[in-house]
């Protein structure tokens, strides 16, 4: 059995997949949380606090779920990867229309926000860097013959 087991198979590509994916979790729990603790202190409810929640936590939990091998097995889960690409875009453009040209001279709060503005970007990033290295292994990876399984087609 050892390392190469053949459902497990330890890779180096598994390997860096699985550090990306918990680097993509730790960057959209920062965020869920730094714009959760803002969303509850307000005492409306606006549609761009809860978009972001939304946001961090599809990420979240997609990062979860793709931390798992079977998943990355999907076909077109770069697609998916790409659709959260686009969300943390938006959530940039959002976010980044409101903080980043305000002066956060002595305010806290501000210069928190404008430094979270930067994390959302961050998000995106990964998330293009990992929806395009998802389509470049899901195109080139090696397939095995229909019949037999042992040719490489």
């Amino acid at each position: 059995m050892g390392l190469r087991d053949r459902r497990f198979e330890l890779s180096i590509i598994n390997i860096f997949q699985s550090i990306c994916r918990i680097i993509q979790l730790v960057l959209a729990l920062a965020v869920c949380g730094i714009y959760g603790m803002e969303f509850s202190g307000h005492d409306s409810w606006k549609g761009r606090w809860i978009y972001a929640e939304v946001t961090a936590g599809l990420s979240a939990l997609t990062a979860i779920l793709y931390l798992l091998p079977f998943f990355t097995r999907i076909p077109f889960v770069f697609l998916w990867d790409f659709i959260l690409f686009i969300l943390w875009i938006v959530l940039f453009g959002i976010f980044g229309k409101l903080y980043i040209p305000e002066d956060a001279a002595g305010n806290y709060r501000v210069q928190k926000m404008k430094n979270t503005v930067w994390l959302v970007l961050a998000n995106g990033i990964s998330w293009l860097l990992s929806a395009i290295g998802m389509g470049f292994l899901w195109f080139y990876r090696k397939r095995n013959s229909m019949f037999t399984g042992r040719a490489i087609v």
